[in-house]
């Protein structure tokens, strides 16, 4: 079994790379639990920011790295999906037009402020308000940094949420996909689905002609980190056929597993959500999985401590 306890508490600072001319991915290490990446793209008079961070600290000092770049102000933020990680900030870019998927607004509204439930250990969330999208579409939208586009576009169908959202810069060969990807962390589909997921890495993203991706978590890759994490989602689509064809519940094959290759990757609680999803997905369960029993069987399975989080 393995536990979600890093060896690393005392994390790097975030790193500002140029992914593409005047386009920047912000890659908060370790990427971890609520310690996501954003990014954004500046114009002459304006920019646009994909994602805030999970925490008023956090989300600050991302602001401050826009400002070392360009003193135009943050006209739009375009959310990728509704998780914490990447909305919670919302609220401090002030004067900004929030931009997500129509069902991103939905679940954020239904998910409610930042609070600790004892699920992961405490965290300092800051001033920060629920602000969820105010601009929402249900397909995808267009938006302009002066004269190059960024297409921002849902994936189709669940998957890693039920509103994830690509943003494509075509000029840049730019991709950001939030949390279809993870580099170097267990993927999380327990509010999505695992066979959906597989199916947008496989047909939606293996499409998008990326030189550059910017996955949610983890450094900025290519193209063969889609692969890698098909063949995890199909290790959890198989892990738990066997599981229900022995009568066993999500949390008893999470704890049998041998996670192989993958538990290195951090976070590998998220084995026991994904078991559940996918066990709502091959039929052994309802669709409506209950997520917080998902998320304190990750805490059993985390020898009954708080999962690690260095937000």
């Amino acid at each position: 079994m393995s536990s979600s306890r890093h060896d690393h508490p005392e994390l790097g600072p975030p790193e500002l790379i140029e992914v593409g001319d005047g386009v920047f991915a912000y890659i908060q290490p370790d990427g971890s639990w609520y310690i996501n990446n954003t990014g954004f793209v500046v114009g002459s008079s304006s920019i646009i920011s994909i994602d805030a961070c999970s925490t008023e600290r956090r989300t600050r000092a991302y602001l401050d790295r826009i400002a070392s770049v360009s003193a135009a102000p943050v006209s739009m933020l375009v959310n990728t999906h509704h998780h914490g990680d990447h909305t919670y900030g919302n609220s401090l870019f002030s004067g900004a037009v929030i931009i997500g998927h129509e069902n991103c607004r939905a679940a954020l509204i239904a998910t409610g402020p930042p609070r600790n439930v004892g699920i992961w250990e405490p965290v300092d969330w800051g001033e920060v308000t629920l602000a969820p999208p105010t601009l929402t579409f249900t397909e995808g939208v267009r938006l302009w940094s002066d004269d190059r586009p960024l297409d921002v576009s849902y994936a189709g169908q669940a998957a890693h949420t039920t509103n994830d959202c690509l943003v494509w810069l075509p000029g840049q060969q730019v991709l950001f996909c939030g949390d279809l990807l993870f580099n170097g962390g267990t993927p999380f589909l327990l509010m999505g689905s695992v066979r959906g997921a597989i199916d947008v890495l496989t047909r939606v993203l293996a499409a998008v002609p990326a030189r550059t991706i910017v996955p949610g978590h983890g450094a900025p890759c290519d193209q063969r980190l889609i692969g890698v994490t098909v063949g995890y989602l199909e290790f959890v689509l198989g892990t738990a056929a066997k599981g229900i064809e022995a009568g066993l519940s999500p949390l008893e094959v999470a704890r049998q597993a041998d996670l192989g290759e993958y538990a290195a990757w951090l976070d590998s609680e998220r084995i026991v959500g994904n078991l559940h999803r996918a066990y709502a997905d091959l039929g052994a369960a309802g669709p409506d999985v209950d997520v917080i029993a998902a998320l304190r069987d990750m805490v059993d399975y985390n020898g009954g401590e708080p999962l690690a989080c260095y937000a």
